[in-house]
């Protein structure tokens, strides 16, 4: 059996993603066929969907809403995690097997991820982390890039006699959440003031990563296509939430970043 991702060890971690969706029946099946999530529940039409009965994605219809705009603020992308190297080769070969569409696929040093995009626009990123001991920081600050991907080395790591991909394994999480925002300074200084964030990379002015207890990045926010943009619409489909879960919490809140982007927080010990 695996280990939990680090990432999912610190003190504040990403817990679930909401996402109000036109046709929430597709996009879950989508979730499932494409990414491996299996379907956990059921309430008031929102449907829930995880890995090994771990929730990480809520799908909330609302077929009335406007498509999401990608020039203003909400979900860049939602990153799932895997447990290891070899099973992101097997989601790779389901990937070619299936012919699902990449449009990226990248080193970032800390990590190797490949990019795609749902069928109602909403960005996803599915990588596996390299070990911590393997991160090279600069002081407070860690080294991160994006170069090309080795797929064939990724692909490799697969044992042979392999069963395959049989969709999201135990451990599987949401490392993390890259948001869309108007201005990165300001969603530095809401991460770090409303849960004590600490920001590890900048790049330029247009985007920064922030975490908890050592790890990459937990959020990220950029403007590449954002940049003054203002509050969210509600009446637009795309990201409904984020849910964080903490260790100093009490209990359940719900607060919102400048842009009205809803982020909740749920008590609970790192897990």
């Amino acid at each position: 059996m695996s280990e939990l991702p680090f990432a999912a060890t610190t003190p504040v971690s990403v817990s679930r993603v909401g996402l109000k969706a036109r046709d929430a029946e597709g996009l879950a099946d989508y979730y499932r066929a494409v990414v491996g999530l299996q379907e956990l529940s059921r309430a008031e039409g929102a449907i829930t969907l995880g890995a090994a009965e771990r929730p990480l994605l809520v799908i909330e219809p609302d077929a009335a809403a406007k498509p999401d705009d990608p020039r203003s603020a909400g979900l860049f992308h939602t990153a799932f995690l895997l447990p290891s190297r070899a099973d992101l080769g097997r989601w790779i070969n389901h990937a070619a097997a299936n012919k699902i569409r990449i449009e990226g696929a990248s080193d970032h040093l800390v990590s190797e991820a490949l990019y795609l995009t749902d069928p109602e626009g909403n960005g996803i990123e599915i990588y596996r982390d390299r070990l911590p001991q393997e991160w090279k920081w600069n002081g407070d600050k860690i080294a991160m890039a994006t170069e090309r991907l080795n797929l064939a080395a990724v692909v490799g790591s697969v044992p042979a006699g392999d069963a395959g991909w049989q969709g999201a394994p135990q451990n599987s999480i949401v490392g993390h959440v890259h948001l869309r925002v108007g201005r990165p300074e300001d969603a530095e200084a809401w991460w770090h003031d409303e849960f004590g964030f600490d920001t590890v990379a900048k790049y330029g002015g247009q985007a920064v990563f922030l975490s908890s207890g050592g790890y990459h990045h937990h959020i990220g926010g950029n403007s590449w296509h954002s940049a003054g943009a203002g509050r969210r619409d509600p009446s637009r489909s795309g990201l409904a939430w984020v849910e964080m879960r903490s260790d100093k919490a009490t209990e359940e809140t719900s607060r919102e970043d400048p842009w009205g982007t809803v982020i909740r927080t749920v008590p609970g010990t790192a897990g």
